[in-house]
């Protein structure tokens, strides 16, 4: 019997409290989390006990690190994992939650943002002007930047979509609905703005087309594999 698994994680972004959540349920089927891995989560096979489990956003120079976990020990919560600016505890149920009032919530989701902006604003701004170099080349040039603008482009899309799910979290616990609201449309309006560029723009853009597509793929993919997922859990 295996005694180790893999779980796959909705991205904490998107999914934190259904991630939280379905770690409650492993630990009470006896699979406790013991590390981040690529996208989900190692579970180590245990004892039967029900955890609770929360994460914390925070960049950490080395000598800070000692004191920032001893103070979640004295609240109740043990460190399981890090991995860069998160941090994962777990703690017994009726613990008192880590972030317990909407100011502290918002700090968390800023703490977050800001760890993420710094890698989302220079390949965002670098794609960009890559997209340009494409339309504007010919030649060699213009296929070399086609392959360097696709490359950075599965970068830049998650991390800046990422970004954004970050702010709308954000606005949630500020409850500012209007902005949430807005935020559910930005998928549909990026398709729609595709579609017309593959409508109306010449196909000779080959580079406009192209683009038009990864944009697209990048909402329909991480959309149908959002429903798996769902259904999975639900199942």
């Amino acid at each position: 019997m295996k005694q180790k698994k893999y779980i796959m994680s909705g991205g904490l972004a998107f999914s934190e409290e259904k991630d939280m959540e379905k770690l409650r349920q492993f630990s009470l089927k006896g699979w406790h989390v013991s590390d981040f891995k690529f996208m989900g989560y190692t579970l180590q096979r245990g004892e039967s006990s029900e955890y609770i489990y929360s994460v914390d956003y925070r960049s950490l120079e080395e000598d800070e690190k000692e004191e920032y976990f001893d103070f979640f020990s004295t609240s109740g919560w043990s460190h399981i994992a890090s991995q860069g600016d998160i941090h994962l505890f777990r703690a017994h149920p009726g613990t008192k939650p880590i972030y317990s009032d909407r100011d502290t919530t918002v700090e968390k989701y800023e703490n977050l943002n800001r760890s993420m902006k710094r890698l989302a604003i220079p390949f965002v701004l670098l794609t960009v002007l890559v997209w340009v170099g494409a339309m504007i080349s010919t030649g060699t040039l213009n296929t070399i930047l086609h392959v360097i603008a696709v490359i950075l482009s599965v970068i830049a899309f998650p991390t800046a979509w990422t970004v954004i799910a970050i702010y709308n979290n954000k606005w949630k616990v500020k409850e500012k609905k209007g902005l949430v609201n807005l935020f559910k449309t930005i998928p549909f309006l990026l398709v729609l703005i595709a579609v017309f560029l593959l409508l109306f723009v010449d196909g000779s853009a080959s580079a406009i087309h192209l683009l038009a597509y990864m944009t697209i793929g990048a909402v329909i993919f991480p959309t149908a594999i959002w429903v798996i997922m769902s259904l999975y859990h639900k199942m």
